[in-house]
């Protein structure tokens, strides 16, 4: 159903790949928009190893929520900080895409763990946290990512 990759010999390992994807601060979730045009959003992700999704929190309406509800089909790209290979433009940088399928998170006190765990990669405050999800948990969704497919490769730009 994927395609092959078509530069194999970039392939990051699987290991390598898992790596990218849990140390991403940001990435693209893409889908189907209405009418079927391709919509993107910057969100941010946490890799749960516990079991191996993807979560991503936000509105619980919007294009994102009435896209996702239409067609629970996306993609993922994520790429790292990279590296400045010699003087000159040129980088060297690692991307990850996964392709998976969107649940919506019915379980309340599960999506509010997730968000916790999601601001602790951005604020070490816990009181902070604790503010936040008082204030906006209600108006929050939280989204997990079943990956059906990932791959990752290694990108230089010369």
């Amino acid at each position: 159903m994927f395609r092959d990759m078509r530069r194999a010999g970039q392939r990051l390992s699987d290991e390598e790949t898992l790596n990218v994807l849990k140390s991403a601060k940001r990435g693209v979730l893409s889908m189907i928009g209405d009418d079927g045009w391709p919509y993107g959003v910057y969100l941010n992700p946490f890799y749960n190893d516990a079991d191996g999704r993807i979560y991503f929190h936000g509105s619980k309406v919007g294009h994102k929520t009435d896209s996702l509800r239409a067609d629970n089909r996306v993609s993922f790209t994520v790429i790292d900080d990279g590296v400045q290979d010699n003087p000159g433009w040129a980088l060297t940088f690692r991307s990850v895409v996964v392709f998976g399928r969107i649940e919506f998170v019915a379980d309340r006190d599960f999506a509010i763990e997730i968000c916790r765990r999601l601001a602790k990669r951005f604020n070490p405050d816990d009181a902070d946290i604790e503010d936040e999800i008082r204030r906006a948990s209600a108006a929050v969704q939280v989204l997990a990512l079943i990956p059906e497919h990932i791959t990752g490769k290694r990108i230089h730009e010369a």
